[in-house]
């Protein structure tokens, strides 16, 4: 899950935008209440409250058992995105996809993280077609053709892990099912610049270097983020060009997770204050991995 308190949003129109058949827009559907969760599961801090917290400051370095617990959580949290994933097809709701993980989960022992986080009442994320991110599982029957991001945050031992992937859901159309894979090819050509020493810029620039090949929007407004034992901290991943300093520094994990769109970056936030959705409905895609820096490059922690 990426916070979005930073806002990034750049003033720039795109051109060259890829012609796509326009689907009816997204609408929000019923959500039902909130899942319990076992009273021996280890809560995280922020329950306690409905305010959104701020970033912490403090960049997350860890130790040897402290990269053994962040290998812990992030494995778990890909084997539920992966799970997450066989259950998208037509006709499934995203309130079942949020059932069936949330279940996973706490099975596991761990908390899922997005659950109570802010306020938001869910377990996971489910993001759809235009929506870019934060999208709130609800009664909305998957249709065919549409594209789905799941977001999955795990907190296990005091730690959480974080990914997401953006699925196909039945006969999806040629320009979504690009844009789907040169998402995830941004993804990886900014994490292929990750190790000890390495400018943070230079993950925006070779995420934006792949996307402009394709005339495709960078979104600005939401960024990766430090994450361990406190879900998100600095440093902030802009996934834009840009030219903010620091140099990343072994043992450190953070997420890269950038949001590519068909059309503008520009986005709406519907009344939930969760669902953002881009402002011209263009399709939007996105993927995470959280990532540790080693000496000579970066472990994708959240691989199965």
């Amino acid at each position: 899950m990426e916070t979005g308190q930073y806002d990034f949003r750049g003033e720039r129109e795109l051109q060259g935008t890829t012609k796509f058949r326009r689907r009816p827009p997204l609408r929000r559907g019923k959500v039902s209440p909130r899942l319990p969760v076992p009273d021996h599961i280890p809560k995280p801090p922020y329950l306690s409250s409905n305010i959104l917290p701020e970033i912490s400051s403090e960049h997350q370095i860890h130790d040897a058992e402290g990269i053994a617990q962040m290998r812990a959580a992030c494995e778990l949290a890909a084997r539920v995105l992966d799970y997450a994933g066989t259950l998208v097809r037509p006709s499934v709701t995203t309130d079942q996809i949020d059932k069936a993980v949330h279940e996973m989960i706490i099975e596991a022992g761990a908390y899922p993280s997005p659950l109570g986080y802010g306020g938001f009442p869910k377990s996971v994320c489910t993001s759809v077609n235009e929506c870019m991110c934060h999208g709130i599982p609800d009664s909305r029957q998957l249709q065919d053709g549409d594209i789905i991001n799941i977001d999955v945050t795990v907190y296990l031992n005091g730690y959480h892990g974080d990914t997401s992937k953006t699925f196909l859901c039945g006969d999806v159309s040629g320009p979504l099912q690009r844009l789907v894979t040169v998402t995830e090819e941004c993804m990886e050509k900014g994490i292929a610049v990750c190790k000890d020493g390495a400018s943070f810029k230079k993950i925006g620039k070779r995420i934006s270097e792949h996307a402009e090949k394709y005339g495709y929007g960078v979104v600005e407004r939401f960024v990766g983020h430090g994450v361990g034992t406190v879900f998100h901290s600095e440093p902030i991943i802009l996934h834009h060009r840009n030219e903010s300093p620091g140099v990343m520094v072994e043992g450190q994990t953070f997420t890269i997770e950038p949001i590519l769109t068909l059309g503008g970056i520009e986005c709406n936030t519907w009344p939930d204050n969760w669902t953002t959705v881009t402002s011209d409905g263009s399709p939007a895609a996105q993927f995470e991995h959280t990532i540790l820096i080693t000496r000579t490059g970066a472990e994708i922690l959240t691989k199965c």
